[in-house]
């Protein structure tokens, strides 16, 4: 009788024990007993909770296997079996609080038992786990291959997606996209699962990725991409594709990284709802896309229909790249006829044949991928020299000019014949004709020209090619480029 209390008043002792996380092993009958079965302890790693035990009394074990798990801060982590064997006693139970370095459980070694231990887990590299599946699938409702109608929108239109373009854009493999799992702010009138569908990346693809990477080094070819996806709302700005754009302009700003904008787009969104604010205006895109000039060069390409907000972004790039079928405003046909001034078709609001002649637009160009090479070609100037150049002869520039003074001549053979083959990009062909600007490249290096043309007014400066000419120079010398002055007036 006297050993029974002794033995229950030291079982009490170490209840009462646990209870403040101090854990002392009295019971001598288990102790006897592990002892004698020549046992190991599995004990707690840190002070926590345990939330489960997942082996019990028999089972065999292998080294590495999750036996139970603990919480700790809110945090779950897993304890493992530290050596091959049988579970012989369980100590602990659920929802106990456990002591860092408090048995849970004692293991039979294999040594002890000569008892054989299977390694029966074993690890599918191809495996892909449930979560990891989602993610890949979510992503993969924003791709082309997902979206086979609004691929063919854009056929019918005669233009490419806004990934086809990125994907000629940016070196192969290079583009790494930002917030492709944004969805519209529109959770109060829209179900989760027609957001999903209806606007992949909230309308607007972002990244980074290299541009003309095989002919400059990495740290020079990056380049971030803002491109506006018509086919998601007509390429609008939304509230949540406008946070996107704010999160990409300040790593442009603190990565000193050029900036392509594919501004195809309809300016502000009306059906967003999930924010309170008035008519999309309060936010900070246009003053931070603003700030970036003559920070970073700024590439602005349309194609197709470009108005309001995005007209706005389209107005602060360095150079804007337009395409035949463009039309640019800073009203579309909706403001226009609210305003009381008419009903336009979307064609009639600023077509290139008159934002082209009243300098808005500095090169024209059939088609997006021609757009896209020469949105390479301008970023090239300010990537560095090159080494693979060829020039035409330069003897031939004793003939271009004529002896007489009287006589007018084609500066832009002038010009094509001083510089390496295929490196001129003249700006603003139809705006100033009396002075021409253009980049080109002098055995590799770039630089600016600026050149009078005898072929208007005698090479003569008027209003616009003065403004045309200041605003050439300005970037510039924005960006450290040398100037190449040809003086003929």
């Amino acid at each position: 009788m006297k050993q029974e209390r002794a033995i229950t008043r030291r079982d009490k002792i170490s209840r009462k024990h646990a209870e403040t996380g101090i854990f002392i092993y009295l019971s001598e009958a288990n102790g006897k007993s592990c002892m004698q079965k020549k046992t190991l302890p599995i004990t707690a790693p840190q002070q926590g909770m345990l939330v489960s035990i997942d082996v019990k009394v028999g089972d065999v074990v292998h080294r590495g296997q999750p036996i139970a798990v603990m919480e700790a801060m809110k945090m779950e982590f897993i304890v493992e079996a530290n050596i091959d064997g049988v579970v012989r006693e369980i100590v602990v139970s659920e929802e106990d609080a456990i002591a860092t370095g408090q048995p849970l459980l004692f293991i039979e070694p294999v040594a002890a038992t000569r008892e054989h231990v299977e390694q029966v887990k074993s690890i599918d590299l191809d495996a892909i786990r449930p979560d990891l599946r989602e993610a890949r699938e979510r992503h993969a409702i924003g791709w082309d291959e997902s979206r086979p109608e609004a691929v063919e929108r854009r056929r019918r239109s005669g233009q490419r997606t806004v990934r086809e373009n990125i994907a000629d854009l940016c070196d192969a493999d290079s583009f790494i996209e930002y917030g492709a799992l944004t969805l519209a702010a529109q959770r109060r009138r829209r179900p989760l699962e027609d957001l999903i569908k209806l606007s992949p990346a909230d309308g607007l693809v972002t990244g980074i990725g290299t541009v003309n990477g095989t002919v400059f080094p990495a740290e020079q070819s990056r380049c971030m991409v803002l491109a506006y996806d018509y086919t998601v709302f007509a390429g609008t700005q939304g509230v949540m594709n406008h946070k996107k754009t704010d999160r990409l302009l300040r790593l442009a700003r603190q990565w000193k990284l050029p900036i392509v904008l594919f501004a195809e787009g309809g300016g502000g969104r009306p059906g967003d709802t999930d924010w309170s604010g008035v008519a999309g205006l309060d936010n900070t895109t246009f003053l931070n896309f603003a700030r970036l000039s003559g920070l970073v060069p700024l590439v602005g390409i349309v194609s197709g229909r470009c108005f309001a907000g995005n007209a706005a972004l389209l107005g602060c790039c360095d150079v804007i790249i337009a395409t035949q079928d463009a039309t640019i405003g800073m009203g579309g046909p909706a403001m226009i006829e609210g305003g009381g001034l008419g009903v336009f078709a979307p064609e009639e609001v600023g077509p290139v044949s008159m934002q082209a002649p009243n300098g808005v637009i500095d090169v024209l160009v059939a088609d997006e991928a021609e757009a896209v090479r020469v949105g390479k070609q301008y970023l090239s100037y300010f990537q560095g020299n090159t080494t693979d150049w060829t020039c035409p002869d330069q003897r031939l520039l004793r003939q271009l000019i004529p002896e007489n003074r009287l006589r007018i001549y084609d500066m832009h053979t002038v010009i094509e014949t001083l510089a390496d083959e295929h490196s001129v990009l003249e700006l603003r062909r139809q705006f100033g004709l009396g002075i021409i600007t253009a980049f080109i490249r002098i055995e590799g290096r770039p630089l600016g020209v600026i050149a009078n043309n005898p072929q208007h007014l005698g090479g003569a400066i008027d209003a616009n090619a003065a403004d045309k000419a200041a605003r050439f120079m300005q970037l510039c010398d924005a960006f450290g480029l040398p100037m190449l002055s040809l003086c003929d007036t």
